[in-house]
């Protein structure tokens, strides 16, 4: 059953499409991977597909609604979470309290009322669980190394109950052994969540992909598996090399 569809999108802005008449469907509990040279309009589809950027032309669906120009803190309440390259996170607040406020988000004021005061169980602890962090509870999040403060975000947005989570170039910055976890956290995720990756270190990509979308100046160049994105002509001359 497809969560998200993208149906000849455009963007234009002056003269410029940075996304231009683009079509992608992204199954339920799908983990897409979303490449291209920079300039190719990847991280404007998540703009598009988190209402950030309004289109100027074609459709989106997601969970069946036509959402195309819906406001975006709408579809955040709708299930679309958005993971930027920078973490936004709560540095001056410890690991836990992160996780109350984003889940705190989803109720009203008397839940937001109950923020610190929830003990770490049930839903909470299956997300720390998830991404290694149960022993960091109580560490301040600025205290975080820059990997873990990206787990920090994928936590928040689970704690929101993301349907779809959107990342933008997640690993970036990442040392080796992080980039390895994050790829353990995605395979995680996968099945019970959908997402879709922005990302430019094709062995991550090559970890966690089951589809993999090529974009080229706002189009849609190329669609497959990431075998046969790696063995696509047009993608070894525009974006991988020879």
């Amino acid at each position: 059953m497809s969560l998200l569809e993208i149906r000849n999108l455009t963007v234009q802005f002056g003269g410029l499409k940075a996304v231009n008449d683009l079509s992608i469907t992204i199954e339920e509990g799908e983990l897409r991977c979303l490449l291209g040279p920079n300039g190719a309009g990847k991280s404007t589809t998540l703009d598009l597909i988190c209402g950030k950027t309004d289109p100027t032309s074609g459709q989106i669906l997601f969970d069946g609604r036509d959402i195309t120009h819906l406001l975006e803190y709408r579809r955040a309440q709708g299930g679309i979470g958005r993971k930027f390259q920078v973490p936004s996170i709560f540095k001056n607040l410890t690991v836990l309290e992160n996780l109350e406020v984003a889940n705190s988000a989803r109720g009203g004021v008397l839940q937001t009322l109950r923020v610190f005061t929830t003990p770490i169980r049930g839903r909470m602890k299956e997300i720390l669980d998830l991404v290694g962090m149960v022993d960091l509870v109580d560490v301040r999040a600025g205290n975080l190394s820059h990997g873990q403060m990206q787990w920090l975000e994928i936590a928040m947005l689970l704690a929101q109950n993301s349907k779809l989570i959107l990342m933008d170039e997640p690993t970036a910055g990442m040392t080796i052994n992080e980039t390895l976890r994050t790829a353990e956290i995605f395979q995680r995720l996968k099945g019970d969540h959908t997402l879709i990756v922005v990302e430019h270190d094709m062995q991550f990509v090559r970890e966690v992909a089951e589809r993999v979308t090529v974009m080229n100046r706002g189009s849609l160049l190329a669609d497959g598996s990431i075998s046969e994105i790696e063995n696509d002509p047009q993608v070894k001359a525009v974006y991988l090399g020879h």
